[in-house]
């Protein structure tokens, strides 16, 4: 298991990376911004970030959803790191890969459209890790009502109109975020 494990590892951090040099050309970093751009992208957002929503799921799947003929059992905390990783493919190829070929010629400008596509890809990306991470957690039989996880759902859909009635533009947000963080 452990070797699949760093297998699967591995090849997120390679694709980490190659969207990280995408960022590079995107924000015309320098080679020493990308590298500290490399380093924060993989050792907070995916690192960091990981350990503690898959900390926050543990403990919720462990005290909260245990079915009560299960409570001998649990919840490992390498499968709910497991789960999240999974669930991070999907908005990091949607949000640092789709989005770059996107940004300068459609996201950036200000138009109503070019908001709308920009905070429907965010969309798109969150939606995607709320279903695997619903998928990963109801492959689990001790669990009571995994479909808890899908009635974030309804909300990304309130915050989405929410944004585009206050004209938040959530992948400028995360492009201005992201230059000021390595300079």
């Amino acid at each position: 298991f452990f070797a699949l494990f760093c297998t699967a590892l591995n090849k997120l951090f390679f694709c980490v990376s190659v969207t990280s040099a995408g960022f590079a050309v995107v924000l015309k970093l320098s080679f020493s911004g990308f590298l500290s751009f490399l380093v924060y992208t993989i050792c907070v957002d995916t690192l960091a970030a990981g350990i503690i929503v898959a900390t926050v799921l543990w403990c919720i799947t462990n005290h909260y959803m245990i079915k009560p003929t299960c409570r001998d059992q649990d919840v490992e905390w390498g499968y709910a790191f497991d789960v999240h990783l999974n669930a991070y493919f999907p908005p990091l190829i949607i949000l640092h890969f789709f989005q770059l070929f996107f940004y300068h010629v459609f996201i950036s400008q200000d138009w109503f459209v070019s908001l709308l596509f920009g905070n429907l890809l965010w969309v798109f990306a969150i939606g995607y890790y709320i279903y695997i991470t619903f998928l990963g957690y109801s492959a689990l039989p001790i669990l009571h009502r995994p479909r808890v996880f899908l009635y974030a759902l309804p909300l990304l859909m309130v915050l989405l109109v929410v944004s585009l009635v206050v004209r938040v533009n959530l992948c400028d947000a995360l492009m201005g975020f992201y230059h000021y963080r390595v300079l």
